[in-house]
């Protein structure tokens, strides 16, 4: 399809979405950009030569939010009586949070900017973040009154503690990418010139191994973090069978008995 807020391509098993409305900040509170970026998700899941999907933003911003401009006239999803805002938000902003956790591949978020509210939150939608020094990060919800409405509540504390989610939320501090780095919010920093190539650098690196396995391993992980110890084995169980039963295992072995490269075909 033809993408009008985003821009969208596949390349090298590499998928890229790029919130492209820099004269808003890349704001991603309206109805179009919302369905662009579930079709794009739902893209890359269709696709299974996709191994990676990297979310950034068209400089200066990663993501300002939601329009704020839009709250204040309550345009678009933010009008109507409470009840109807109440359904705004199940059926356009919170459709972003299902569509980026529900992505089969591992997700990088490279942070070009500031990513403010649900900005923040989409940087934490993704499994990893690798920021530019001119990231910044905020959790910015009690600032203009309002709570995080778009799944925050639920990735923050994941990603770096409840404690320091709790301060991040309570205060809406505005931190910059050091500050982010050194409390375990992201990943890496890198020079903004650097951003791209060092996240196309982990990019590739996961992109290097067996397509249905990552895939696999990527459903466990989350799956540990909601479930029991014996569940979890027995769902490990189950995916390590399909595993040991795939061309790309017994070409990993091969390789290695030849000291050699293993060449994936995703089988």
């Amino acid at each position: 399809m033809e993408f009008k807020e985003i821009l969208f391509k596949i390349n090298d098993h590499i998928a890229v979405l790029t919130l492209n409305r820099p004269e808003i900040r890349n704001a991603i509170s309206s109805r179009g950009i919302i369905e662009e970026i579930e079709t794009a998700c739902r893209m890359v899941n269709d696709d299974m030569t996709v191994k990676v999907l990297i979310i950034t933003g068209t400089d200066p911003s990663f993501s300002s939010g939601g329009n704020v401009k839009d709250m204040a006239s309550k345009e678009g999803m933010f009008g109507g009586t409470p009840a109807q805002l109440m359904e705004n938000y199940r059926k356009n902003i919170q459709r972003i949070p299902l569509a980026v956790f529900d992505v089969a591949v591992p997700t990088i978020a490279a942070v070009n900017g500031p990513a403010i509210g649900a900005g923040c939150d989409l940087s934490l939608m993704c499994d990893m973040r690798i920021a530019s020094r001119k990231a910044k990060f905020g959790e910015t919800f009690l600032s203009v009154g309002l709570i995080p409405g778009d799944g925050g509540a639920y990735f923050l504390p994941r990603a770096v503690g409840m404690a320091r989610a709790c301060e991040m939320t309570f205060t809406g501090e505005v931190i910059d990418a050091q500050k982010a780095l050194d409390i375990g919010l992201v990943n890496e920093m890198v020079p903004h010139a650097q951003l791209m190539e060092k996240t196309f650098d982990l990019a590739a690196k996961i992109t290097s191994k067996p397509a249905e396995a990552l895939r696999m391993a990527k459903r466990l992980l989350y799956a540990g973090q909601d479930t029991t110890l014996r569940k979890l084995l027995e769902q490990s169980a189950a995916y390590q069978s399909l595993c040991h039963h795939t061309e790309d295992h017994m070409e990993a072995l091969s390789a290695m008995f030849e000291k050699r490269k293993p060449e994936f075909k995703g089988r």
